[in-house]
């Protein structure tokens, strides 16, 4: 347990780090926005791209690893919508379904799971990304229109949620070092060299911009939210998820389907992280309850230090 710590610790130590800078305004709210543009348009696109075109095909293109994980990403969706609509409409469970399934693995997962796995993870958590933010994230974002327009309404939401994928760098580096690792590519000598300076830099840099967005979302929240809004939640995202990928996925070979056994175990790992972050961004965009997504990441971040890393000595 202390050596998975002893890995597990800077990860969440830099996101600590961010957060602390953003509450004493040692960086400013403003600039955080430029963090994430940092992020998601330079640094991370270029990790996953590296690791794609690292990734031979077959373990990025693995239909049965994606069937478990989505299949279990549908039961969570329809279960919290099922037990939340009624009381918060259809908008507020849609994304609280979101923040329950979608855990943070562009911005944790990869440099967190090589770390602790070996390279051979980065396949199927890449596969995850890819299914959260083309299907999972779609899929919620359609069914909170539900309660505003009907299905017109939810198509309309879809249409633009699926626009929002196909402009997203995270799905196109993916594509990209998918047929990178296909055909063979190479970038030219320098261009790789820049590839790689900043793939280097998304892992600290992710990291920290998480706390960061984490401290800003407490400090511009304005709704009231009890712990029996969000506590239950950010233990289900913890704990329930990741018993039902490894459920979902002993079925599976059960049923003999060519799932490798060390590829379910990245795929629970995936699940036992935090919710994602970049939900709250969303979860502003539709004008649904802010207060309570937020508090579900901060809680699933703060405790998935010890549960993640238990898990992860219990599996590795």
């Amino acid at each position: 347990m202390f050596a998975v710590l002893a890995v597990t610790f800077p990860f969440f130590a830099l996101v600590l780090c961010g957060w602390l800078a953003a509450r004493l305004r040692v960086v400013p709210l403003s600039a955080i926005a430029g963090l994430n543009t940092f992020v998601l348009y330079f640094a991370l696109p270029c990790l996953l791209y590296r690791f794609g075109a690292g990734t031979p095909l077959a373990q990025l293109l693995d239909p049965v690893a994606a069937g478990v994980y989505f299949g279990v990403a549908l039961v969570l969706v329809a279960a919290t919508v099922a037990l939340t609509r009624r009381r918060w409409g259809w908008s507020d469970a849609s994304f609280a379904a979101l923040v329950t399934a979608f855990p943070n693995s562009g911005f944790m997962g990869v440099p967190l799971l090589v770390a602790l796995v070996g390279p051979h993870s980065a396949g199927p958590v890449i596969l995850t990304i890819a299914v959260d933010m083309c299907l999972t994230s779609s899929l919620c974002v359609a069914l909170s229109r539900l309660g505003v327009g009907g299905m017109q309404g939810m198509a309309a939401a879809l249409r633009q949620a699926l626009r929002g994928v196909a402009a997203n760098p995270l799905p196109i580096s993916i594509a990209l070092g998918a047929m990178a690792s296909a055909w063979g590519w190479r970038l030219w000598a320098p261009l790789e060299r820049s590839v790689a300076m900043l793939a280097d830099a998304a892992s600290p840099v992710a990291l920290f911009t998480i706390g960061a967005v984490l401290a800003r979302s407490q400090l511009d929240r304005h709704e009231a939210v009890a712990p029996r809004e969000y506590l239950p939640l950010a233990l289900v995202k913890l704990l329930v998820h990741p018993a039902l990928v490894w459920a979902g996925g002993w079925l599976a070979m059960r049923l003999g389907l060519a799932l490798a056994p060390a590829t379910l175990v990245v795929l629970v790992l995936v699940a036992a992280l935090p919710s994602a972050s970049n939900v709250a961004m969303l979860v502003e965009r539709f004008g649904a309850h802010t207060g309570r997504v937020a508090h579900i990441i901060l809680v699933s971040t703060a405790l998935a230090f010890l549960s993640f890393s238990a898990l992860v000595a219990w599996l590795v």
